[in-house]
């Protein structure tokens, strides 16, 4: 059962983070757009999708069977768990940051400039580097 809970665990983080490093590409565009512009419009329809219907629920799935493969396995006590745990939290808080900045676009109120977004887009690509290697290389 535990390589099924893995398998599943596995697609759970690549859809999760398909989004992660697509919406913020699509603040990028949207930061560019006119409010209220066909374009702004359709941009907000797709991240709105995007989060709450693939990203959401794919960090869901990754946290609750994250959880359960950590007690099969009985990680807890490993040092590189330690990292790839506070790398994971990062990473959700990321996540909800994108959500604000979701609702932000929703309103016409974004704040922030494409360059910011395209920076911000990096983040979860190192994040994962991180936690990829960590979780394949169990270094400590």
């Amino acid at each position: 059962m535990y390589l099924w809970l893995k398998a599943l665990h596995i697609v759970a983080v690549i859809a999760w983070m398909a989004g992660m490093l697509y919406l913020p590409r699509l603040f990028v565009y949207h930061s560019a757009a006119r409010p209220k512009s066909e374009l702004s419009e359709t941009l907000k329809t797709m991240e709105r999708r995007l989060l709450n219907f693939i990203m959401t629920p794919a960090m869901m799935v990754t946290w609750i069977v994250g959880i359960v493969l950590l007690l099969q396995g009985q990680w807890l006590g490993a040092g590189w768990f330690h990292i790839k745990f506070v790398a994971v939290i990062v990473m959700t808080i990321l996540h909800g940051l994108f959500a604000r900045w979701v609702n932000e676009f929703r309103f016409d109120r974004s704040k922030h400039s494409a360059k910011f977004y395209r920076i911000i887009n990096e983040v979860p690509t190192a994040l994962l580097i991180v936690i990829v290697a960590l979780v394949v290389v169990k270094p400590f």
